[in-house]
Parts: structure tokens; C-alpha cells; sequence
């Protein structure tokens, strides 16, 4: 019998408490889900600054608009999604935040902290529109008493 997706939904206003709420709701799910603390620290970071990104530049801080944070489990990865209900963007749009003429600049920081926390970023058109972003990190292998791992 093959292995069904479990998911979580939750649905956030638009402000920045929900950044707060965000983070300590996939916080508690990645450790749950068996995550060492500098990954469940990462994975943390990297769904903020998301939530941060929705906020800001997805819903403009516009309270009428939502984010959806869902949190998926695939047999070897979970996955995050933050989608907000802007107009989109496409990463390639994105300048490098450590290109010179950057440095100083205070945009195109979490998108390289994302890439950096997390094993996969894809940004797509949400399905209503806006962006969906999908953030991926591996799943730990634990160690059943055997002494083999449980993927084995």
C-alpha cells in the first residue's frame, strides 16, 4: 500500500504576527518530524523569511489579502509552501544580494538565505494566482534498533 501525503494547512492575515506564528508552527512540525536542531533552526528561518516576503511584497501588507502556509510530508521530503495572494514574481528577477552594487541594499536577502536553509526553492503562480513558494528539505533518516535505517 503506498504511503499517502499528510499535509497541514493554515491559513494566516495578513501582519506581522503570522511571520511569529509561521515559523513556531513548522518549527514544531519539523521537530516532530525527527529533525536535528540546527535543521529545525533552518527550516525555521527560511519559512520567516517567506511569510516575510508574502507580507511585504506578495500582499503589499494589504489586511483584506491571506497567506497560506501548508506543510507537506512526501516519503522523502518535507515540503513548505507560503502563498500569497499578490501578483507573483519570477525568481530569475531577483538580483544577487552579494553581487557589489547590492551589498547595501536591504531586498534579495531571504531568497538567498531560503536557498541556503533549504535543500530545493521553487517559486510558482499560486493557484489563484499570486506566487506559491515551495520551499524542500530532506527528511533525517532515523536508526531503528537494528542499527539499519528505517528507509532501508
Amino acid at each position: 500500500m503506498a504511503a499517502q501525503t499528510q499535509r497541514l494547512e493554515v491559513t494566516l492575515d495578513t501582519q506581522l504576527e503570522s511571520v511569529d506564528l509561521a515559523e513556531n508552527i513548522v518549527t514544531r512540525v519539523a521537530e516532530a518530524a525527527g529533525f536535528g536542531e540546527d535543521d529545525v533552526h533552518k527550516v525555521g528561518m527560511a519559512v520567516r523569511e517567506g511569510v516575510i516576503n508574502a507580507y511585504n511584497y506578495g500582499n503589499c501588507q494589504d489586511k483584506k489579502k491571506k497567506i497560506l502556509l501548508a506543510v507537506e510530508f512526501e516519503p522523502e521530503q518535507m515540503v513548505v509552501h507560503v502563498i500569497d495572494e499578490g501578483c507573483g514574481f519570477q525568481l530569475n528577477d531577483v538580483e544577487d544580494p552579494l553581487a557589489d552594487e547590492n551589498l547595501l541594499r536591504t531586498s534579495g536577502r531571504g531568497i538567498f538565505l531560503m536557498r541556503a536553509f533549504m535543500d530545493d526553492l521553487v517559486v510558482r503562480r499560486g493557484p489563484a494566482g499570486g506566487t506559491d513558494l515551495v520551499l524542500s528539505k530532506k527528511l533525517p533518516h532515523r536508526v531503528s534498533g537494528n542499527g539499519r535505517s528505517q528507509a532501508e
